[in-house]
């Protein structure tokens, strides 16, 4: 397989929790993935499932990522109503604005920008033509990193564990919320929920963001 261009978080990378759904998509609707290293863009890569052991996504011997089947109990909670959501304003200075999950310069991305409602960040979302679980896992990928990463760092995503409830809908009405659970000098915890309308619970998931060590 090959990661396309346009399928970037940082710079020059694939975005992770997309990354992390390529993995899960050989696993199941729940699944912990880790990323080793930061996915390459435009080159191939080979996706390896050593039954009855991990997925793992190579560069050549190179482990980029490597996934298994996990159980996900994640105390998720009460989501902002869809109104409280559309309200909600992103405030946060953007460190990667081309990702394709929350850039907002990204020309065909998600453009999921959370902001905050109470002790959440939460935002909609109405997927389009991106209902591939994939695409579910990308959209639980940044919100929980503006949840938990110190303000005006640029930290980066180390692994997610996720589970996946229900399919989500093109023409579907979500809330994408987000809460921060602890930090630990440079790693970071937070979750991440996508839920409809009603309230019924589509998704979840807590990541592990790891903000990089000072240069000199």
């Amino acid at each position: 397989m090959t990661i396309a261009e346009r399928f970037n978080g940082p710079p020059g990378t694939g975005n992770g929790g997309y990354v992390c759904g390529l993995v899960a998509a050989e696993i199941g609707p729940a699944a912990q993935v880790s990323l080793y290293l930061p996915p390459p863009l435009g080159v191939p890569l080979e996706l390896l499932h050593t039954r009855p052991g991990p997925v793992r996504l190579l560069h050549g011997d190179a482990v980029v990522a490597e996934g298994r089947p996990a159980d996900v109990n994640i105390d998720v909670p009460a989501p902002p109503s869809y109104e409280e959501a559309a309200a909600a304003r992103f405030e946060l200075d953007h460190p990667f604005p081309g990702c394709f999950v929350c850039g907002p310069d990204h020309p065909d991305g998600l453009h999921i920008l959370p902001g905050p409602v109470g002790s959440q960040l939460a935002c909609t979302w109405r997927p389009g033509p991106h209902t591939d679980p994939v695409y579910v896992w990308a959209a639980l990928d940044c919100p929980s990193g503006f949840a938990c990463m110190p303000p005006g760092s640029a930290s980066v995503l180390a692994s997610m564990t996720a589970r996946l409830d229900a399919p989500v809908e093109a023409d579907g009405e979500y809330v994408v919320s987000a809460w921060k659970i602890t930090s630990d000098a440079r790693k970071h915890w937070g979750g991440s929920a996508i839920h409809d309308r009603s309230g019924a619970l589509i998704a979840c998931a807590e990541a592990l963001w790891i903000t990089p060590r000072p240069r000199g």
